[in-house]
């Protein structure tokens, strides 16, 4: 008997970790939200432009996509998702002409930035957000480069609760 209420309660053990780590993700997840809409590059050079776009496909997931271009012609896409693994959040970039996405670790967290980092990869290694209002800058670093991207929201997207966040 006594086997048996040891089983049910580490069960239920099991079941309450389960459900705080979903609820953890799905609060990371929710600081995460300010990302979904329309974010046009403002620092891409004379004849270049470029832009992300940000969706909630769950409560657990991110989609987007990343695009350069010249003139009208694009010239660099991305596919972009945030996902989780586990207990941890990955930020997964797949990059035209690659079948495989790379995956970030989501690595420090704030209502309004993020940083995510793979030190085995190339090139970035880290990946950081950080948002001030309706403008945003991503920073890909490693290997002693870097490249810094700013965005502002495109007029109209994303509502005044993201923005306050």
């Amino acid at each position: 008997m006594e086997t048996k209420k040891l089983l049910l309660t580490l069960a239920v053990l099991l079941v309450a970790n389960t459900s705080n780590a979903q609820e953890s993700l799905q609060q990371k997840f929710k600081k995460l939200e300010w990302l979904v809409g329309t974010w046009d590059r403002t620092n891409a050079g004379v004849g270049k432009s470029g832009y992300e776009n940000w969706s909630k496909v769950s409560e657990v997931k991110l989609v987007g996509k990343g695009v350069s271009l010249e003139g009208k012609k694009i010239v660099f896409v991305e596919t972009l998702a945030f996902i989780a693994i586990g207990n941890d959040l990955f930020y997964t970039v797949v990059v035209t002409g690659e079948k495989n996405p790379v995956y970030f670790k989501l690595t420090a967290l704030s209502n309004d930035g993020f940083t995510c980092e793979n030190p085995k990869h190339d090139f970035p290694k880290k990946i950081t957000y950080h948002r001030t209002g309706n403008t945003a800058k991503a920073v890909i670093s490693g290997n002693g480069q870097r490249i810094d991207y700013v965005f502002a929201r495109k007029s109209g997207e994303g509502s005044s609760k993201n923005n306050r966040e």
